[in-house]
């Protein structure tokens, strides 16, 4: 009878103990593996970084201007940039009023983007003056010409990004309008007066002019007031056809500009394929979605450590022209086969 409690007992209490040394391993493990546990839960938490926010200023709306910045959008997701995620777009748009432009880009400064992206030349400058100190990605212009940059291949400052080439396309738009109606002898010419390029055009056309042997006469505006006024003066000189430069002014004004146009008779060519769809004879211009979505190669390369002042300036690498064959066919005009060849797009 003496031996079973004492049997009881230490089996009662190899039970009892057997638990607690495991209990105690375990808290122990757990004692020594939570601050592990703790700093990996940290780091995982540093290392998703809050976006960065980019700047976008354009002259246009964003009604015209869609497709150019989805395009922009594209190539920077192709670069693995994922907006809302990596990079937040804080949006400002002039709707066609440059004079907003300087506060609009002060607004701007104002968020503290990392880089602000600027379409075209004279919004850049806005931009460069109202952030002097950020990084901005100019599209389109000329930014040599307009002086943001030292030279192509060493911007040598805070601006880089893409040229449209304009002062070679206009040099085209001559030759492409004597091609499509070589009947004109009085060429019109209306130019930008606020345009950061205007002299360099006024250059190529009168170069153009001589070679072709055609008589011409210019109207610079600056705004909605001065265009009724230039095109009459134009009409009562007898221009046959109208040659419009690129510029903010007469881009905002491009349907009276256009009205006017057809109301005489003229063959019109100006850049881009908005003045074609609404009436233009001839469009020619840089392919602007494709530059828009390659200027997300220098937002990715600035924010990986580029320096604006190294990064070469790019030109565009293709160009378009857009044929309006219903303008065309009701200024019976017969659209000689070697233009029609090279066209990249006809509207019917």
């Amino acid at each position: 009878m003496g031996f079973a409690p004492d049997s009881i007992r230490g089996w009662g209490h190899v039970r009892a103990d057997t638990p607690c040394r495991s209990t105690r391993r375990a808290l122990i493990l757990a004692a020594a593996a939570w601050p592990a546990l703790a700093w990996a839960g940290a780091a995982l938490g540093q290392s998703k970084k809050p976006p960065v926010l980019i700047g976008w200023l354009s002259w246009g709306s964003r009604a015209l201007s869609a497709r150019n910045l989805a395009a922009l959008k594209e190539g920077m997701a192709a670069l693995g940039w994922k907006e809302g995620s990596n990079y937040l777009l804080e949006e400002r748009w002039a709707d066609g009023q440059v004079e907003r432009l300087p506060a609009l880009a002060e607004e701007l400064a104002l968020r503290r983007p990392v880089l602000i992206v600027a379409a075209p030349t004279q919004t850049a400058r806005a931009a460069a003056k109202a952030a002097p100190r950020t990084p901005i990605v100019v599209i389109g212009g000329d930014p040599v010409s307009a002086r943001l940059v030292a030279s192509y291949a060493r911007p040598g400052g805070m601006v880089t990004g893409l040229s449209t080439a304009l002062t070679e396309i206009t040099e085209k738009y001559l030759e492409l309008l004597l091609a499509a109606a070589p009947k004109v002898q009085r060429v019109g010419f209306l130019f930008d007066r606020n345009g950061a390029s205007v002299d360099s055009f006024k250059e190529n056309m009168r170069r153009s002019v001589a070679q072709h042997s055609v008589e011409a006469q210019y109207a610079e505006v600056a705004g909605l007031a001065e265009i009724e006024p230039a095109l009459s003066r134009l009409a009562k000189e007898g221009v046959q056809a109208l040659v419009v430069m690129p510029g903010v002014s007469v881009a905002t004004e491009r349907r009276r500009i256009l009205k006017f146009a057809l109301a005489q008779r003229w063959p019109v060519v100006a850049g881009g394929a908005a003045w074609t769809e609404e009436g233009a004879l001839l469009g020619y211009t840089a392919d602007m979605p494709a530059i828009h979505r390659r200027a997300a190669y220098f937002v990715d390369r600035i924010q990986k450590g580029a320096k604006p002042a190294d990064l070469p300036l790019e030109w565009p690498t293709k160009f378009v022209l857009v044929i309006n064959m219903k303008t065309a066919r009701a200024l019976k005009l017969e659209i000689p086969r070697d233009l029609a060849a090279r066209e990249d797009r006809v509207i019917e």
